[in-house]
């Protein structure tokens, strides 16, 4: 390596690391820079990371294209309702419990589902959330129908003698702000592994990988269980947070949201989603208080997507990261 390499990849130490500081300050930070209502948009997004996180292991990382999130999403919200409302535990045993459901109701479903080609999955995908919903409806005695669960009670930890609940804005902001960076980190490390590198042979040329030994069937069922899963987890924050679930937690509305911060944030990154969340949620969750504006400002957004980022974002984000760093 040259005396020139060396430098530059000091200056890059020195560029991004700081960066990555001033950035992590920022989020810590962030209760106490803006309003409250600042603060819960950055809840919602944080919320609907966690199903985008596993939509991107499907989309950008295995090529499969779902619809079935807000299904999954909405599982686990009203899991983690059903076991709050009627038995009182702990929010980590809802949410476990809410996650682990989710991807259990995945698997009955994938298994005929990812036999499937193109088109044909996306269809079957979107008739899992309209099963779903018609479930929430109809299963009166459980889902209580359109009246929905309500008084879902705010996050408990029970851990031995020391007991709390998350009840404030900030407090929940930073519990959703935790398990935000666990689920990225499990992304992470998902698609840094040999199974991640499986996963993109798959959405290259599935053909040729499955020649080459891998067994994309399993692989596919999987990663369709994971994603799942980080919904199931997703939806139960949303329930604890809102104190609310309806039916309506399973519309389109929820999967194409989810659909969007991958694809517009970049698929196949995690950098990509993560800024996808704050821009396509939680931007439009702080201007809800003037729809018109809100909606002008997604709907342009949606076109410089289509027009300059087909991509999404996330190569600006790397090429801004680049430049940061020094890099050539």
């Amino acid at each position: 390596m040259s005396l020139a390499d060396t430098a530059q990849q000091i200056r890059r130490r020195d560029l991004r690391l700081p960066l990555a500081a001033i950035l992590v300050v920022v989020a810590l930070a962030a209760p106490f820079i803006g309003s409250r209502y600042v603060t819960h948009s950055l809840i919602i997004a944080l919320i609907f990371m966690l199903p985008a996180h596993g939509l991107n292991l499907l989309v950008g990382y295995t090529g499969l294209l779902s619809l079935a999130q807000a299904a999954f999403f909405g599982i686990g919200a009203y899991a983690a309702g059903l076991l709050a409302v009627h038995y009182g535990t702990p929010f980590y045993v809802n949410a476990a419990a809410a996650g682990l459901l989710a991807g259990a109701c995945a698997l009955p479903l994938g298994i005929p589902a990812l036999r499937l080609r193109a088109t044909s999955f996306v269809m079957c995908t979107l008739g899992f959330v309209i099963i779903g919903q018609a479930i929430a409806k109809n299963w009166i005695s459980v889902t209580r129908g359109d009246m929905g669960l309500s008084a879902i009670p705010k996050p408990h930890f029970a851990l031995g003698p020391l007991s709390f609940t998350v009840s404030g804005t900030t407090s929940f902001y930073y519990m959703a702000l935790a398990i935000g960076a666990l689920a990225t980190l499990a992304v992470w490390m998902i698609v840094r592994s040999p199974a991640g590198r499986n996963m993109i042979a798959i959405r290259e040329n599935e053909t040729l990988a499955e020649s080459l030994g891998v067994p994309t069937w399993r692989y596919k069922l999987l990663v369709f269980i994971i994603s799942a899963a980080f919904a199931g987890v997703g939806g139960s924050l949303y329930a604890h947070y809102l104190t609310v679930v309806s039916p309506l937690t399973f519309q389109m509305y929820y999967s194409t949201t989810m659909l969007i911060i991958v694809l517009g944030g970049g698929a196949g990154t995690i950098s990509g989603v993560v800024f996808g969340s704050l821009l396509f949620v939680g931007l439009t969750e702080a201007l809800r208080i003037t729809p018109e504006l809100r909606m002008i400002a997604y709907g342009l957004c949606l076109l410089v997507l289509v027009f300059w980022f087909k991509k999404g974002f996330a190569p600006v984000l790397n090429r801004f990261w680049d430049m940061i760093g020094g890099a050539k």
